[in-house]
């Protein structure tokens, strides 16, 4: 059950200090397994819970499966978050509604579409941010290509006429969309205002030609990106209050998001990817949370 309701953050309703918990992607764990056979369910999970992670994002389970998935999420101790892909009010208060049965700690939102913009766009982000408020679930709005979000310009422009707005930051499509592979100061200014709306950082690195490289590709985009989470963190902390959650989600995705080789295999392992954006996420709060 969420804990006292506020939009700007995830409460799981405990005394604990704020703090960050390390998530997993389902989606990320698709084609993976042992010789061409992808694990089932359970394995999957108990393979995350194994590795520290304390919650997984996915989409909302089918109600023949869902016994099975809340029964496995009990049993290893992950919290869940679902995924939502709203074109309107309605649709994500039947997203809330229909899964109210999940216990959902928060709901990540890729709201359609690029081609909405301006007023129209700004009416739809308020309409949800109410239907958020209405069901007291938390719902976050996930900075994506081919989205509400396509670019930092509207998105920046939509924090200004809207206080409440918050975000689920993925900075690896603006910097694929807009080729930051070098500091720009416009782009830099833009991209702040949305990491003092961040309530949920998805990670992955990502080149100005390539939505997913390894963590290894370029030590300087490491180095920027990890300086965009730890100031996501550290404003994320302005004000956090017992019971505040900071989902970090390693969401490291199939072809073609991961590059194949001529041999049609994945060139890099994005499970033992997923331990190191682990790892790097720890290592940005310990910075966010010291200085």
């Amino acid at each position: 059950m969420i804990g006292q309701f506020d939009i700007t953050r995830v409460n799981d309703g405990s005394n604990r200090p704020p703090r960050l918990e390390v998530h997993q992607s389902m989606w990320a764990m698709m084609e993976l397994g042992e010789e061409g056979t992808e694990l089932p369910l359970e394995a999957k999970l108990e393979r995350i819970a194994g590795a520290g992670f304390t919650g997984i994002l996915a989409r909302v389970p089918d109600i023949d499966g869902r016994d099975e998935w809340k029964r496995l999420l009990n049993q290893y101790s992950l919290s869940f978050g679902s995924h939502c892909f709203p074109f309107s009010p309605t649709d994500l208060s039947t997203h809330i509604q229909n899964a109210a049965d999940m216990d959902m700690l928060y709901v990540n939102g890729q709201v359609a579409d690029a081609f909405v913009i301006d007023e129209e766009a700004i009416e739809l982000l308020g309409g949800l941010a109410t239907v958020s408020a209405a069901h007291s679930m938390p719902f976050y709005v996930e900075t994506h290509r081919g989205k509400i979000t396509q670019d930092l310009i509207r998105t920046a422009q939509y924090t200004q006429a809207l206080p409440n707005l918050r975000f689920t930051l993925d900075v690896s499509h603006y910097v694929l969309a807009g080729e930051m592979t070098e500091k720009q100061e416009k782009a830099e200014r833009l991209l702040e205002t949305v990491l003092q709306r961040t309530s949920v950082i998805h990670s992955r690195i990502s080149s100005g030609e390539q939505i997913q490289v390894d963590v290894g590709f370029s030590d300087a985009m490491l180095t920027r990106y990890e300086q965009w989470w730890t100031q996501a963190m550290r404003y994320w902390l302005q004000g956090a209050k017992p019971g505040d959650v900071l989902p970090f989600v390693c969401e490291l995705g199939p072809a073609p998001y991961a590059i194949k080789g001529l041999e049609g295999r994945e060139l890099s392992s994005r499970w033992e990817q997923a331990l190191i954006l682990k790892n790097v996420a720890q290592a940005c709060w310990k910075h966010a949370t010291v200085e």
